[in-house]
């Protein structure tokens, strides 16, 4: 199960917990989510180190992966983790049974969404299998922003509604680093509301404000979150295909991202098709008939 995952280190006490984009591996047989929705993508989570304290950025796919992921900062000397969700999605809260004892943190709309679920997520039919059982459910919320600290240095905790209602990135404002979840993807963002469009325009130009120099994303290509991550144009890039969504513009996926392509801001996945197909159809979908 974990022959795939890589342990990238982007930037000193910044470690990606990367699986995924391996061709012919599959977690299982038949349709999942973890395949569909996040291997065939790529997927890494994060966890900042500082001496003995960590604080770990969403779970992965599965209690293995958590439990590896706990291992490592162990061997690191980490005796204190705190855990933060980035939104409530499968992928990214499955391995939190693993950090028993630890501290578990996400905004209040992440607890809601978690909390209405819970039944039909441990019962492997809210995405259908796997189930996560038990689902673990966040013990702190916050709502709009919170601080915590990481040996001394300041860790931001945003809501933003953009690709979820209820995403958290992590913004390390002494290092210019922001962790973006799957606020920002690459080649481009999955879109479950297209009616929030304005909300999620307004928030990206809300994080472009932070000005970061750094930007990670849970979903992106594993060479360029192991060299730094993506460079903050990956914000505008998001936001112009929002844009392109919001015209129906019927072109496929790569003319409309084709400016990005050819600036190496963005680097061409063909699984991304079919995200972009799914974000087409609920486009059309609101349309008045």
């Amino acid at each position: 199960m974990l022959s795939h995952l890589r342990v990238l280190e982007p930037h000193p006490g910044i470690l990606a917990f990367y699986d995924g984009r391996v061709a012919g591996h599959r977690f299982a047989a038949g349709p999942n989510w973890v395949d569909d929705g996040a291997l065939s993508l790529g997927i890494a989570s994060y966890a900042l180190i500082e001496g003995a304290q960590a604080i770990v950025y969403d779970t992965h796919v599965s209690v293995p992966h958590g439990r590896l992921i706990r291992q490592v900062l162990h061997q690191r000397g980490v005796t204190e983790i705190r855990v933060v969700l980035s939104h409530w999605h499968l992928d990214h809260v499955a391995g939190t049974e693993a950090f028993a004892g630890c501290q578990v943190i996400a905004n209040a709309r992440t607890l809601a969404h978690l909390t209405a679920r819970r039944a039909a997520i441990e019962a492997g039919t809210d995405h259908g299998l796997p189930a996560i059982a038990p689902l673990i459910l966040p013990d702190l919320v916050f709502e709009g922003r919170m601080t915590l600290d990481l040996g001394g240095a300041p860790v931001e905790l945003i809501e933003a509604n953009i690709h979820s209602d209820d995403a958290t990135v992590l913004w390390l404002p002494e290092r210019g680093i922001l962790l973006a979840g799957d606020t920002v993807e690459d080649c481009v963002t999955y879109v479950g509301a297209p009616e929030d469009f304005d909300i999620h325009l307004a928030d990206i130009a809300r994080l472009q404000a932070l000005g970061a120099r750094w930007v990670l994303p849970n979903h992106g290509a594993a060479e360029v979150i192991a060299a730094g991550g993506y460079k903050p144009d990956l914000l505008a890039a998001t936001a112009d295909y929002i844009r392109h969504l919001q015209a129906d513009d019927p072109r496929p996926m790569a003319d409309i991202i084709a400016p990005w392509l050819h600036n190496g801001t963005l680097r061409y996945f063909a699984p991304y098709g079919d995200v972009h197909a799914q974000n087409r159809a609920r486009v059309q979908a609101l349309a008045p008939r």
